[in-house]
């Protein structure tokens, strides 16, 4: 009987939900006709008739307002629910030239179909010769309205997963840390201990205690150099280039308040040139991202891109996109960075990280194998590309080629090794084929050899050593594994495995346990970090 009261009451309140609903649906109706809607379609394709996969594509009105569209992997766009009126078309990738179309009429109900083609990019000319202050590309497509301190912050998969996106694009923003600010004065001269003994014979001299304090800051030594700039202060307080090592020395002893004063105070003066001002909002862009501002430090990044659109300025507002999880908008700042920068190999790696964040997979191994290729020479693609294929199912074909020059390139790098021997293992055409173990074993013992600390070699040679069925040396590496590196909690849980099938259900209990204290740790050191990287809350133009 009460199941079939539940059952007729369960019906009046579907029926009396739809009744209401429909009530409001006839108000509304009632009101407001609908518009009616037009569909824009079609696809881009490179100059030989190729498509074009995670090209950017925009629509937008002659009042400004614009949407924006990502071409699928063939290369196929889609704007649906488009309103009648006159429209420019443009799209861009990296490494091509933009195209537009202007005045795309498109009429209601209208559903129009139409093909876009990007030419490979021509070469940039060096700019530095120019007499002409270069002005940046176009308005973006986006803006940042604020920011939001949540703890899920979007992403798939596991949190292995997740953690290794938001590592590499820390590991990718770290790039933009390598060029320190050139100074203009002469670099002879510039030894500490030369400099020590300039100044103590002359402490009344502006540029020996200049130089020695931009040494030392550069040096990470800001507190001691803080007393050789703010002396220099005193004798010339003119200086451009000492007040500005002095708000840096001040951002990096912590003291952001009089950095961010000294930095606005030179802001303010009318003297300063185009490349001055954005260097001083650059840096206004650091101070306010130590202090904890990151929304005020990416408005900053911007102004400093727009007055002077360099390699560091571009690269480094796209990086702080990046790490607050705004990665559509990072995506567009690195692809226009590498259309005016094609020569840039970390510009390209942050637009692997970018798509990386975004889970394109394919579209982030292609970016971080372009970035190898335009200067073999350099890790950090290489690193970025081990570190992403370390923990993702798919495999690229690509990557792999790309580690296996750089550890041509570096025979005695450990991760170079590493990171090889990992991509070797997942090429195999199924898990019983052990043809390239000898390899991948001799790759592996060369790495924890090279760096006796890399808990990852141990862990994937107790893989390797299981799946052989070899149990005694499999514990043996996982041992080793958890020795050098306590937090590895994978290397835990496969040791609990073993012990289990070995019969040492103690040890088995004991090792389990330990994952899983491992694994809620850095589950809320996850957490925790996420409630300080806060997420910019972005809308597209």
């Amino acid at each position: 009987m009460i199941a079939t009261w539940m059952l007729v009451l369960t019906a009046l309140l579907v029926s009396s939900t739809a009744a209401v609903q429909s009530i409001q649906e006839h108000s509304v109706d009632s009101q407001q006709q609908p518009v009616a809607k037009a569909i824009l379609q079609g696809a881009v394709r490179d100059s030989s008739g190729h498509p074009i996969g995670g090209a950017c594509v925009s629509l937008q009105t002659t009042d400004g307002s614009s949407l924006t569209a990502y071409t699928d992997s063939a290369g196929v766009y889609l704007f649906s629910g488009v309103r009648q009126g006159v429209y420019t078309l443009g799209a861009e990738m990296a490494g091509y030239d933009h195209t537009i179309l202007k005045q795309i009429v498109i009429g209601q109900k209208q559903s129009r179909t139409i093909d876009l083609t990007l030419n490979p990019a021509k070469a940039i000319p060096d700019k530095s010769s120019a007499a002409v202050q270069p002005q940046f590309f176009d308005e973006p497509h986006f803006t940042v309205a604020g920011v939001t301190d949540i703890t899920n912050l979007g992403g798939h998969g596991s949190d292995t997963m997740v953690r290794n996106r938001e590592a590499l694009a820390q590991a990718t923003a770290s790039l933009g840390k390598e060029t320190p600010r050139n100074s203009s004065g002469d670099a002879s001269d510039t030894t500490e201990e030369s400099l020590r003994k300039r100044v103590a014979s002359q402490p009344q001299d502006f540029d020996a205690n200049y130089r020695m304090g931009k040494l030392l800051v550069d040096g990470a030594k800001a507190q001691d150099g803080l007393l050789y700039l703010q002396r220099a202060f005193r004798l010339n307080p003119g200086a451009f280039d000492n007040a500005y090592e002095l708000a840096r020395a001040y951002a990096a002893i912590g003291d952001y308040a009089h950095a961010r004063t000294d930095a606005l105070s030179l802001l303010a003066s009318e003297d300063k040139s185009l490349q001055e001002k954005a260097e001083l909002h650059h840096l206004l862009a650091e101070i306010d991202e130590k202090g904890g501002d990151p929304l005020e430090a990416v408005r900053e990044y911007r102004k400093a891109a727009e007055l002077n659109p360099s390699e560091t300025n571009l690269f480094d507002w796209g990086a702080e996109l990046l790490i607050h999880h705004a990665p559509e908008p990072a995506i567009e700042v690195f692809t226009k960075g590498n259309h005016r920068f094609p020569r840039s190999d970390r510009m390209l790696a942050g637009l692997g990280a970018a798509w990386y964040s975004r889970d394109s997979f394919d579209q982030a191994a292609q970016r971080f194998c372009e970035a190898s290729d335009l200067n073999p020479e350099n890790p950090n693609p290489y690193l970025l590309m081990g570190k992403m294929q370390a923990v993702e199912t798919g495999q690229s074909q690509e990557i792999h080629s790309r580690l296996g020059r750089f550890v041509k390139l570096e025979p005695e790098n450990a991760l170079a090794n590493y990171y090889y021997a990992v991509s070797l293992w997942r090429q195999r055409k199924s898990p019983e084929d052990f043809q390239p173990i000898d390899e991948v074993k001799s790759l592996l013992e060369k790495s924890v050899h090279l760096d006796p600390q890399l808990g990852l070699g141990y862990l994937q040679l107790g893989i390797i050593y299981s799946e052989q069925k070899d149990i005694p040396k499999a514990i043996s590496a996982l041992q080793r594994a958890v020795e050098v590196s306590p937090q590895l909690e994978q290397a835990h849980y496969r040791l609990a495995q073993l012990y289990r099938q070995s019969g040492d259900n103690a040890k088995a209990h004991s090792e389990l346990q330990l994952y899983e204290q491992i694994s809620a740790e850095k589950t809320q050191e996850m957490e925790r970090e996420r409630h300080e990287i806060q997420q910019f809350v972005y809308q597209m133009r």
